[in-house]
């Protein structure tokens, strides 16, 4: 079909096998008309002429064997997502069990008009244990590690701030930032020792104890876990303080672009494909399946942004869209993908209607 031809031309640039590269595109084409990852369910949507089971054990395969490049794909996402430097990254990490496996995702987003977009992701693992998912909190290394992918991929002339939780936050982790020579908003956890106007080390939460809600205020330059960094604040509506520290002088709409990756996994998850459905837990599987995942909803964000330029939504009260450039995005190719997956002959729909008819 014309049609599939014309998407696979769109990985052309990743230098990937060309049939490879025609598996991928339908793959694509089938989680868009799906919106699930669920194979048994994606088989039967498959653009291909062979039977669904067929289908089902091609994906297998696929998942199992294929060699992804990733930083080529992180080079393809930015480009259908049409990001231009300098970027804000955001880190964080979403995870959920499986059975007795812990399916634990760090992942590295860049953030434009506030929604996140994948680059690159690492599924953490066990130490010691290969194949086995890691409970908790990543460690100084890990985070590491998916940062000099993505320098080696892109450089770090092209960042502007990368943002990340309280949860991303050591002294080892911020002096590795800022030899590397990027620039940061991280949250604090509100117990760290921060010096005060007097030099003295107290808990960060002190320091903003009589702030007023929603109310940004800047200590300045402030010692913290070995480092000279900048430190503003505020205390929050339910009583708990957002505490940032930086590198730089900023302000705190810095750090609130980080909420974009929250909305990408809401995508990723019930609001859009339903990654917790997938069975697969191997983490080099899990690492494909969320390629092809990156490639759907970058495509989406694509589709709904032209869109929204073309027929712009009345906003609601509270300023914002009644969808998302995403959803809306995913509501448009949804019939379109359908369209291009598997039509059945008419011998097959009218023994179908026989069904209905009872006859």
């Amino acid at each position: 079909m014309l049609e599939l031809d014309c998407i696979e031309r769109s990985f052309s640039c990743t230098g990937w096998n060309r049939a490879r590269v025609r598996f991928l595109a339908r793959f694509v084409v089938a989680l868009l008309a799906a919106q699930t990852v669920c194979l048994s369910r994606l088989c039967v949507l498959f653009p291909s002429t062979a039977m669904a089971e067929s289908c089902y054990k091609r994906m297998q395969r696929f998942l199992k064997s294929f060699d992804f490049d990733f930083e080529s794909l992180a080079r393809l996402l930015v480009q259908v997502a049409g990001v231009t430097p300098p970027w804000t990254l955001a880190l964080d990490r979403t995870n959920w069990k499986r059975g007795k496996a812990n399916l634990n995702i760090l992942m590295l987003c860049v953030v434009h008009e506030r929604i996140a977009f994948p680059l690159l992701w690492t599924v953490l693992e066990k130490k010691g244990s290969k194949g086995r998912g890691k409970a908790g909190n990543s460690n100084t290394a890990e985070r590491i590690a998916l940062l000099k992918r993505f320098v080696e991929t892109f450089g770090t002339e092209k960042v502007d701030f990368v943002c990340a939780d309280r949860e991303f936050v050591s002294g080892e982790w911020l002096k590795w930032l800022k030899q590397a020579g990027i620039s940061f908003r991280l949250r604090l956890r509100s117990d760290v020792l921060v010096t005060n106007g007097r030099g003295e080390e107290v808990c960060a939460d002190w320091l903003f104890r009589d702030c007023p809600v929603q109310q940004e205020r800047s200590l300045g330059v402030r010692r913290l876990l070995g480092h000279r960094l900048f430190v503003s604040g505020t205390r929050l509506p339910d009583g708990d303080f957002l505490i940032v520290i930086s590198d730089k002088d900023f302000t705190l709409a810095d750090y609130a672009l980080r909420w974009g990756i929250e909305t990408m996994f809401a995508a990723f998850k019930s609001r859009g494909f339903r990654l917790e459905d997938t069975h697969i837990t191997c983490p080099e599987r899990l690492s494909r399946l969320l390629g092809l995942l990156a490639v759907a909803f970058c495509w989406a964000f694509s589709a709904g942004n032209w869109l929204t330029q073309a027929k712009p939504l009345k906003l609601k009260k509270h300023g914002r869209p009644p969808v998302s450039r995403v959803r809306r995005g995913l509501d448009f190719l949804r019939p379109v993908a359908a369209k291009l997956c598997k039509i059945p002959d008419i011998a097959q729909c009218r023994q179908a209607l026989q069904f209905l008819s009872c006859t």
